[in-house]
Parts: C-alpha cells; sequence; structure tokens
C-alpha cells in the first residue's frame, strides 16, 4: 500500500488562525481554526496579542491532526502563510513581546509617514521597496516601538531585541528560537528591503532608525527553515515554506505566468498580477512586490489592495447587530432589486489603493426614509465589488491587458451573489476554485515543492480546478451608471487637508 504524504498549512489571519492538512493533490483532509481578540486601543489603532496567535497555532496544528488521526511522522512539512505587514518585536532572552503585535490596518504613523515624505523621501523608499509611505508597511511600526515602549530603544542598541512579521516569530516558537528568518515575500512588505538587490537596505535602516541586528535572515519562499521541537507535537516537522498571505493565495491560484491575476478577498481584498522576473513600477500608485522567490529567482507581482472587504460584513454582524450569521448577507443583498442609491465607503482604517488616505474613515451616503436594512447591507457587499474594480481601473491605466477572467478566493467568495456582482462591475468572467482558501494551499504548495512532494510549478498549475464560472451578465451602461455613483461616494470621503 503507498503511504499518503501530507502537507500542513499554517495560515495566520488577521482574525483567525487556521491549520490545514493536504494531501499530495492538494485536496484539504482537515480544517481547524480559531478566532482571536482584536484590540483597539485608541482611533486607527489596531493590535494583536502574540501571544494568543502562537497558543492558537499550536493547538489548531494538533486538531487539524487529531481529527484525522494522523501523527506528526507522516507530515511531509509545514509551509507558514500569515497576515503581511503585521509587526512584532520580542526580545531574544525571552521569547517574549516588548509590546503588542502591531497589526497592518493600524494608522498610528500616519504623522510619521507625513514628516518622512515632507523631507521628500517618498521616491527613493518607493524606488527601493516598490511600495509608498503609508502606515501600512512594518517599518513606520517597528520605529513606533522603539520610540514609545520604554527601554525598547536602549535593548535594540544592544542587539537583545528581534524584529519580525507573524511567520517570523511563529517560526522562532516552532525552532525553540532556533531560526529567526523570513521570506523574500513578507521582507517585501516591510519597507526596510530592496526588492531589487534582495538585501536589507542600509539607508532604509537609518530613515526608520531600525538597527541591523534586528533583522532576520531572508530566505527563498521554499527553503530550510529548521525543524519544529519534538514537543510541541510528537517529533519534529520540517519548515519548508513561508509566504505573505497574499504571495501564497498567488501560488495556491496557480499565477505563474506574467499576465495571470487572482483577487482573494478575506478581512481586507488585495488583487495581485503576475509581472515575471520584471519589477514594473506602477504609475497609478499600485505596489510592486515579491510574489515569489525559488531557487533564488525572484517573480514580481503589482498588486493593490484594500483594506476593508470581509470585514465590513463582520463589523455589520458584531458591531451594527444588522446580521446575526454573516451568510445572511447574501440573503439580504438578494431579498432587494437594488440598494436605492445607498452606497457604502467602508474607510474604516483609511482607504488603500489607489487612494492611499491615511485619514479617510467611513461613510454611507444616499440613506431615505425608504432604506433598509437590506440595502446597507448590499451596499457593503458592492463596495467591495467597487474597491476591485478601482484596482483594476488602475492597472488598466498602468497597460494591463484586458482581462478574460479572474480568479478569486478567500471565505467572502463562498458568496455566490457577490461573486456574481464582482463578475458584473468589474465586466471579466470570475472564476472560483474548488480549493477556495487557496492562502493555505499555497502554503501547501510551496511546502511540498522543497521537500519533494511536488516536482515543478506546472503540476501545482495541473491541480488547479474551477469551481464554477461566474460569466458577466449585466449591461456596460448599467456598470458605468452603478460605478459613476461609487466614485461620486469616494470623493465625499477622500480628505484634502
Amino acid at each position: 500500500m503507498t503511504q499518503v504524504t501530507y502537507l500542513l498549512a499554517i495560515d495566520q489571519g488577521t482574525t483567525s488562525t487556521r491549520a490545514m492538512v493536504f494531501n499530495h493533490k492538494g485536496e484539504v483532509v482537515s480544517v481547524a481554526q480559531k478566532p482571536f481578540a482584536q484590540h483597539f486601543p485608541e482611533a486607527g489603532w489596531v493590535e494583536h496579542d502574540p501571544e494568543d496567535i502562537w497558543r492558537d497555532t499550536v493547538s489548531m496544528c494538533r486538531d487539524a491532526l487529531f481529527q484525522k488521526r494522523l501523527n506528526a511522522k507522516q507530515i511531509a512539512a509545514i509551509g507558514i502563510t500569515n497576515q503581511r505587514e503585521t509587526t512584532v518585536v520580542w526580545n531574544r532572552e525571552t521569547g517574549k513581546e516588548v509590546y503588542r503585535a502591531i497589526v497592518w490596518q493600524d494608522r498610528r504613523t500616519a504623522d510619521f509617514c507625513k514628516e518622512l515624505k515632507t523631507k521628500g523621501l517618498e521616491p527613493a523608499v518607493h524606488d527601493k521597496t516598490g511600495l509608498l509611505l503609508d502606515p501600512y508597511f512594518s517599518a513606520t511600526k517597528v520605529h513606533w516601538i522603539l520610540e514609545n515602549v520604554p527601554g525598547a530603544r536602549q535593548l535594540a542598541d544592544e542587539g537583545k531585541l528581534a524584529f519580525g512579521t507573524i511567520d517570523c516569530f511563529l517560526l522562532w516558537h516552532l525552532t525553540g528560537g532556533k531560526v529567526h528568518a523570513t521570506d523574500a515575500t513578507n521582507a517585501s512588505r516591510t519597507m526596510l528591503f530592496n526588492i531589487h538587490t534582495q538585501q536589507w537596505d542600509k539607508e532604509l535602516l537609518q530613515w526608520f532608525k531600525v538597527p541591523a541586528s534586528m533583522l532576520p535572515e531572508v530566505k527563498d519562499s521554499s527553503a530550510d527553515y529548521g525543524h519544529t521541537v519534538p514537543d510541541l507535537f510528537g517529533t519534529s516537522i520540517a519548515i519548508a515554506a513561508i509566504a505573505g498571505d497574499q504571495q501564497a493565495a498567488t501560488v495556491g491560484q496557480a499565477c505563474f505566468a506574467p499576465g495571470m491575476m487572482k483577487s482573494t478577498y478575506g478581512t481586507g481584498a488585495f488583487m495581485m498580477l503576475n509581472t515575471g522576473t520584471t519589477a514594473v513600477s506602477s504609475k497609478n500608485r499600485l505596489l510592486t512586490t515579491v510574489a515569489y522567490r525559488l531557487n533564488g529567482e525572484v517573480t514580481y507581482a503589482v498588486e493593490g489592495g484594500v483594506f476593508i472587504a470581509g470585514a465590513v460584513v463582520q463589523w455589520l454582524r458584531d458591531k451594527m447587530k444588522i446580521i446575526n450569521k454573516s451568510a445572511e448577507s447574501e440573503v439580504l443583498a438578494k431579498s432587494v432589486e437594488d440598494t436605492m442609491g445607498v452606497y457604502f465607503v467602508p474607510a474604516f482604517t483609511g482607504l488603500g489603493a489607489p487612494f492611499w488616505d491615511p485619514h479617510a474613515t467611513g461613510m454611507i451616503t444616499g440613506l431615505t426614509r425608504n432604506s433598509e436594512r437590506a440595502h446597507i447591507v448590499r451596499a457593503a457587499l458592492e463596495a467591495v465589488g467597487y474597491c476591485t474594480r478601482d484596482l483594476l481601473s488602475a492597472m488598466y491605466a498602468d497597460g494591463t491587458q484586458k482581462l478574460s477572467s479572474l480568479r478569486v478566493d478567500g471565505g467572502m467568495v463562498a458568496n455566490n451573489w457577490m461573486c456574481q456582482f464582482l463578475a458584473d462591475i468589474l465586466q471579466v468572467d470570475v472564476e472560483r476554485p474548488v480549493v477556495a482558501e487557496t492562502t493555505a494551499l499555497g502554503a501547501a504548495y510551496l511546502a511540498g515543492l522543497q521537500v519533494g512532494v511536488f516536482d515543478s510549478l506546472d503540476q501545482l498549475s495541473n491541480l488547479w480546478q474551477c469551481q464554477q464560472r461566474f460569466a458577466v451578465k449585466m449591461q456596460p451602461t448599467q456598470q458605468q451608471k452603478l460605478y459613476s455613483g461609487w466614485e461620486q461616494a469616494v470623493k465625499r470621503v477622500l480628505t484634502h487637508g
């Protein structure tokens, strides 16, 4: 009897931690998932407790194995994928963080970014990193911790502190503090890494006042990241891959050829276009980033990010109590013919690409006495489509070829109504894969490549399967009318101070 080889993916997201086991065909074997607390100590601040994340990671991995009575010896390797940009600084001696993790959505460093812009640094930062000066990225978060946490600057100068994104923090603990490393995709989101030289940049470190001693080693997305300590899962397991969540989803969607594009709908929404070995610089305020690095060769991408996507449904459910379950949003959206002119701009944590306004706040416009909760819920879902259209418009303005289809994934794409609206508002057919959680799948694929479960990217391409295709149904005139209303709503939200 042939021994089945399994791969374990750790998918550490913004609102939950998930572990998934896949077989050698990329099929889901088991899933364990747990949400964790979000902390909002001040307006615009978003934090996570790294200890919560570490504890949940271990317990979810154990649960995913236990569900199918698997033991650690049956796992060929672990792949890690993570919420990107979220920043942790911890003590090398104790392994304890000096401050909570500052989340990618956090806006506390907006004024510092503005200060750096007035010094004229943004063009140089963009040239080196492909990023724009925005609180979204890790560099200003590290700077804030070192400047505001008592004793942190001194400890950092003494070489006693380590910095990392969430993958790096988990890797450190999984290996018992033996490995301090990250991959090129996560490094490319810190605003401290030169995506052209593939090195930490001394000038950037100087501008953000981050000591080089804090930084992890940067490896390929598929690489030897050491082994888990035996007492975690009963025996050591090889850790063979790391990739930021959007890059992992790009791999999971098998977008390996230049010109292929995917869009992921989780807490936020992120569209990524493979540009091959060329780092294409956007003229429309999109980001240039590392899609993946394999065998030392970098594949680049152009990316547009929307900060709030699935989070708007969560807000409707948890904060406003307009719905009881996320699935209700689809039922309510279908219950009305349109929004009756209501537009919802969910700029809860500023506006991302292509506007980059960290001071923008959310707004619902067009309310009348006839507006019902169904109109507001539908407007919230439509907003995700409009935001995606903003990104696609920017990509087209950059000279991207017109898409024939768009591969989508993430928790929100379980909503058929939203997938159809996406196709209509983008005027592009939308393809939903059999495995919608392609972030975890991509991490498993990358780990499998490293340990020989998979031979090549071509093999991974052949594993991709479309579960449902949503063809365009809306007439272009109607699409343009709806989108024009959205553009007017966004104009009202954008701040000009």
